[in-house]
Formats: C-alpha cells, structure tokens, sequence
C-alpha cells in the first residue's frame, strides 16, 4: 500500500470509530455483500473501458520499448520502422498545458466578503503548493492526453501538521475506480468504489483485530502495463466506497467482510456524513468526451491507427530501400564459388572450383518503389498532424512562402485552438478542485493558522487565516422577520500562470507605452479611462481602478487649492500671489525668468527641452516599426495556446 492510501487510511481511523451506547450499526456483513455485488455490476460495465485505458497506456509504453515488442512478436523477422509522430503530438500537447499552468482568483459574491476572498486567493495557492500540485498536475496531463481522462483526488488529512491535519490532494488512477454505469457525470452516480491492492501484512499491523477475518476478495482491479513484475499473492482488495444518502456524503471501508470504518456506525458523523459539502471527493478531467460515460478518450485512440500506418508504410520503404542498397545473387550449389570470399567486400580474389559457367552466380533482381508510396506517407502524416492540431504551424515550421511576422503569429494562433479548448476543460477541472479545497477550509480550519504570502511591491507577508468568516451567518430580521442565516459563496476565476519571457516583455512594454501617452498623469484620467476600457488585456480592471483613484486625488487636490487660495486672498493677501502662482504655474513679473529660476520651479529650459526632444526623435528613429511588429508576433505565438 502506498504512502497516499495509508494517509487516507490514519485520517479516517482520526473522525472516529466508537460506538455509543445503545447506538446500533447501520452497515453490517449484509451490506457488504450487497455492496460487493453493486461492484461487480459496476466493474463489468467498466470493462471496455478499462482494456481501452490499458491499450493506451501499452501502446505509450511500446513506443519506447522496441526490443519488447520485437520478442513478444514471433513472426517478426526484423526491422520495423517505429516513428515518433503521435508521441511528439502527445508531448507538444503536453507542454501547451504545462505553459499554461493555472492560478485561482477567489471572487466574492456580496460586499461582506470581499476579504475572506481575498485571502482565500492567497492562501488556496499555499495550499496546493504544500501538496506538490505542480506534480500533480503534470501528471494529471500526461494522464488526460494519453488515456482521454486525467482523476484529481482531494480528501482531507487528518494526520497533517503534527494532528492539525490539512488537505490533501493527489492523482488516481482510473483503473480502481469504479461507478454507476450509464452516467454523463460523476456526482450523478449512485455509489463510487475505490479499490486498492495492500499487503496483507500492512493491513493487519495497522488493524490486528483483523488476524481471523475473511480478508479475500473476488474484486481485483486491472493492473497498469509496468516493467516490473508485481504479484498480488500476498495482497488484498480494500474498498472505499462513497456514497449520498439523505443529501449527505457518507464512506465506508471494508476489506473482505471486515468493516474498517464508517461513517454510518460512527455516531459523530452518523447525522453530518464525511465531508460538508456533499460532493464525491473526485474530479475528473477528460479530454474528448463520451455520451453516457465521465471518461472521455484521448490522442491515442483518434490517431493510434494512422501512426500504425505510417508504422507499416515506412517499414516498407526502408525495407525496400535496404534491399536496393544491398546487391543479393543466386548461387548454384555446383557453382563451385567460396561464398565467404565472395561476400567479403574487400577481397580482391575470389576462388572457385572447376569451370565459372555465367549462369553459376547471377545477381537477384530488384524493382524499387515509385514516388507514389511517399506521397501516401507523407499525407498519412500529414493527416495524423491535422486530426490532433498538431500542425507544422502550431510547432514553429512554417511553408508557403509565409514570411511575414504578423502573418506567422496568425497561423500559429490559429493552430493553438485546439490546445485552448483542452486547457479551458482543465481548468474548469482545477475550479472544481479549488471550491472542494474551499469547502475543506470552511469545513476544518477551525483553529487560526499563518500562510507566507506575497503582498504589495513583492513584500513577504504572514497571514493569520480561520474558517470563522466563511461560517453561515446570521441575516437578522426585516419586518419582523427573521432572514435565516446566509453561506458566504465564492466565485471562482482561473487564469494562467505567465511567468514566460515574451508575457513579460510584452507587460513592460505596455507599461512604458501607457506612461509615454500621458495615461498615468491624474490630469488625463477620463481620457485614459476612456481607452482603457475600450481594451482587451491581463490586469485591464485594476489599471482602470488606479488610474481613476489618481485622478479623484488629484480633483480632491485641486478643489483644496482653490480653497486655500480663496482663503489666503481674503486673509494673507501678501501670500495670495506667491500661492496663486504655486497653485497655477504661471510665473509673475517678480519672479526669475532665467533658466535658474525655472528649474527650481519645476519648468524646464528651451534648450533642455530641445535637446530631449533631438533624443527622442533619434530614439524613435532606432525603433523600428518592423521591430515592433516582429516583438508583437512573437508574444501573439508564444500565447497562442493559452486560453485568453
């Protein structure tokens, strides 16, 4: 039994197993075998599935096991062309996703709870980073792509942080779970059964009242192709299953007819269930999907069979070439030629025996291949390339005499949709993952605890955080009625995580641009609020919410002077004027007008202006507008997997 399994194991021995007094138990040895044969119902209408899962995964693995398959197949008489086309689809895919990676942004749904959300948005990435959800995501990937369905598993871990607990989030594999037949989605099925192999020797020091039990099981999940030889002789089936009832989420443990836990038989979460909100612990992430079914299928089933194709084509042509390359001959037996000398290359004399008739050696004729055969497997793997969008384009190769920045940047965003659609269906995933680990904060974090953050100009922060404001709350009375109590909600927004030389480039070359036009000087902010919000880019509403702070100050700033010139006026006149020009900047008769005296007063001379201005203008004369143009295709090219 892994590390994972037995976590989960010590978390739930953690809610309790005691009975009370005179509290009978709900799930007895009858319902297990009830249960036991609901599972094997499930399992059987699962079994096309999982041979496609194990299909997938050896077709992976063969690729870069030839010699296997080489010794597998009898009648392989040699060379078999293994290109690689599917698997740098798989892999280029791969990256799009992991170029993409996700972060949360935690929205309030009403005013109160604009700073619970706000550090939620901090802390849930904390979270997940203490979880090693990068890891987890990466393989998640590899599982969608390959199989057609990637499985997050989020549960809550008692055992953490000395017996604080905390939460928990791993991948699981699709092969050990099992669910109601029929169903599009997976909180829809009426029971979710999770089998894992344990040793028998882990399982009876964790539980030893088990010694005299009945710990076998007719239920055994199908095995991953692996390399190493795994016997299952000394292990058991030991079954989670989940399950609704009464509109909460209640679990139970069972290895054999022993029951290891409950929550039904646990009078603390007898009336509560295991989690509050009420949702399978399991999320899945499917690439195309299929009607009838939470699984989808992934780039091995769509283009499986024309690399086999190409496979098959390219044996062919090598073989063919080889024979070419290659000169073979007949040779009578009576022929009277040593073979040996004659194969050997470098001999200069061959011998032979009696009279070399013409007939005693003669060369096998060979007919080579025509053009047309490479033509057919240039448009197998052209096909393979345009059914999995993994196009010449999307790759950076570009024909057709495309030479343009702009127009390559096009193509290229243009082929990246398919990568979009797949990384928007991954983060609607990773949504549901965040709301169940939100709903575990609601839940458990009932004793404050400090996350270091990032805040404000990158300073490191500590933050104290508690489930208390996530809690329901009391809606007091309205006309004499009482409102009830009301849940903080959370909206959940996922964007990607852009941490690439070209994003970050392109943001500072926005922000030189938006300074250079004026748009951060509090006099032009509802002209630059104007453009602003005619734009489309990353970080548009919080520019906006800046930009129009400086400009209400600025308005404040101003009202406040002319109040103080008004004052001063009737009260100080001899400050009146010296303030008036502070106020306007215009100079009086008394002042300076020397070059001197303007820079103190903040107005530059003719001469420095001009000589900024000759700078600029040899400035802009060095930038080229091509340059720009080519700066802007790369960061259109670089982003154009990424969901916007």
């Amino acid at each position: 039994m892994d590390e994972k399994t037995r976590t989960e194991e010590r978390s739930l021995d953690r809610l309790g197993m005691t009975e009370g007094e005179g509290f009978e138990p709900v799930i007895t040895e009858e319902t297990l075998r009830k249960w036991n044969l609901l599972l094997a119902k499930y399992k059987a209408g699962k079994a096309h599935l999982d041979q496609r899962v194990l299909d997938a995964e050896r077709w992976w693995k063969l690729r870069n096991e030839f010699n296997e398959e080489v010794r597998s197949d009898p009648k392989n008489d040699g060379f078999r062309s293994r290109s690689s086309w599917l698997h740098n689809v798989i892999v280029n895919k791969h990256a799009d996703a992991l170029d993409a990676y996700p972060q949360p942004n935690i929205l309030p749904r009403e005013e109160g709870d604009r700073l619970t959300a706000w550090a939620l948005t901090k802390i849930v990435p904390v979270v997940l980073k203490q979880n090693r959800f990068a890891a987890t995501y990466d393989e998640v990937m590899w599982q969608k792509l390959k199989t057609g369905t990637g499985i997050y598993k989020v549960i809550w871990d008692a055992n953490r942080l000395n017996g604080l607990g905390d939460i928990n989030v791993t991948r699981r594999d699709i092969l050990n779970l099992f669910w109601e037949p029929g169903i599009r989605h997976l909180q829809d099925s009426r029971m979710l059964f999770d089998v894992e192999m344990v040793e028998k020797d882990v399982l009876l020091e964790q539980y030893p009242d088990l010694e005299d039990r009945r710990l076998s099981s007719f239920i055994v999940p199908v095995k991953q192709p692996t390399d190493d030889n795994v016997s299952s002789d000394s292990k058991v089936a030991v079954i989670d299953v989940y399950y609704k009832k009464g509109g909460k989420l209640h679990y139970c443990k069972y290895a054999g007819d022993a029951i290891l836990y409950a929550t039904e038989n646990d009078p603390e979460r007898a009336g509560r269930g295991l989690y509050d909100h009420g949702l399978y612990p399991y999320v899945f992430d499917t690439l195309y999907p299929v009607e009838g079914s939470p699984a989808g299928y992934g780039y091995v089933d769509v283009c499986s069979n024309s690399q086999m194709r190409i496979d098959l084509l390219g044996t062919a042509l090598i073989r063919n070439s080889m024979a070419g390359a290659t000169p073979r001959y007949f040779i009578r037996q009576d022929g009277g030629v040593n073979e040996q000398e004659f194969l050997n290359i470098e001999n200069t004399i061959v011998h032979v025996t009696g009279n070399l008739g013409e007939d005693a050696v003669r060369p096998i004729g060979y007919t080579g291949l025509s053009g047309n055969y490479i033509s057919v497997l240039e448009q197998t793997v052209n096909e393979l390339r345009e059914t999995s969008g993994n196009t010449e384009t999307s790759t950076g190769t570009i024909s057709g005499g495309v030479t343009a920045a702009a127009a390559i940047a096009a193509l290229q965003e243009a082929s990246g949709k398919g990568s979009r659609a797949s990384i928007r269906a991954s983060y609607e995933a990773y949504a549901e993952v965040v709301n169940i680990v939100i709903e575990l904060i609601r839940q458990f974090y009932d004793a404050p605890r400090q996350f270091r953050i990032t805040g404000s100009l990158g300073v490191q922060k500590f933050l104290d955080f508690s489930n208390e404001s996530m809690q329901p709350q009391a809606q007091g009375l309205f006309g004499g009625v009482d409102m009830g109590y009301r849940l903080p909600l959370y909206d959940i927004d996922i964007v990607p995580e852009k941490n690439n030389a070209y994003t970050q480039l392109s943001n500072n070359e926005l922000a030189l641009q938006f300074f250079g036009l004026g748009f951060f000087d509090p006099a032009n902010a509802d002209q630059a609020l104007l453009t602003l919000d005619m734009m489309d880019f990353d970080g548009k509403e919080e520019i906006m919410q800046q930009v129009e702070a400086k400009g209400t100050l600025a308005r404040q700033m101003a009202r406040w002077q002319q109040l103080a010139l008004g004052l001063a006026q009737k009260y100080e006149p001899e400050l009146a004027e010296g303030l008036a020009a502070a106020v306007t900047g215009e100079r009086t008769p008394h002042q300076s007008a020397s070059p001197q005296g303007e820079a103190l007063r903040g107005r530059r001379p003719k001469a420095q202006l001009s000589r900024e201005k000759r700078e600029k203008i040899s400035l802009d004369g060095a930038k080229k507008k091509e340059g720009k143009k080519m700066r802007e295709a790369r960061r259109r090219a670089n982003e154009a997997a990424l969901p916007k």
